[in-house]
């Protein structure tokens, strides 16, 4: 065990989080989503709902704040879905900001998870459980 270190935050998921860039973006997504067909790297955290893995990866990762929305999410047609809020709750704690997070198309949101850095598959069983997080810098 390593102090201060979110305990969903396993060894491989740490390394992929490391090693991306500045810009980077990585998607966490739902246990409908097709992550396996589409991931460059695909990291598995089964039983897990998308909303805990995204508090435990904002406790590490730098959102880009050089763009208005660093964040984006799967948007459902017609409808917001309670998850959007808890999505905003988390992207709030984990910044110490309030954001605009980005609702875009099922078909958008398919293409960049495809080009993503990496995918994180969840056990999330809501629909349009899908977000996309985009690194930034950490500052001195």
């Amino acid at each position: 065990m390593l102090k201060n270190i979110h305990p969903l935050l396993t060894s491989e998921l740490l390394a992929v989080l490391d090693d991306m860039g500045h810009g980077n973006e990585i998607a966490i997504v739902d246990a409908n989503f097709p992550a396996a067909a589409n991931a460059e790297r695909l990291i598995e955290i089964p039983g897990i709902s998308a909303t805990d893995i995204l508090d435990a990866v904002l406790t590490v990762f730098p959102l880009d704040d050089f763009v208005e929305q660093p964040v984006a999410y799967m948007r459902a047609p017609g409808e917001a879905l309670p998850i959007y809020a808890e999505f905003e709750a988390s992207v709030e704690k984990g910044e110490g900001r309030k954001l605009v997070l980005d609702g875009i198309q099922p078909a958008e949101f398919s293409e960049r998870a495809a080009k993503a850095y990496a995918i994180i598959s969840s056990g999330e069983r809501r629909l349009y459980g899908n977000i996309l997080l985009r690194k930034g810098v950490v500052r001195s």
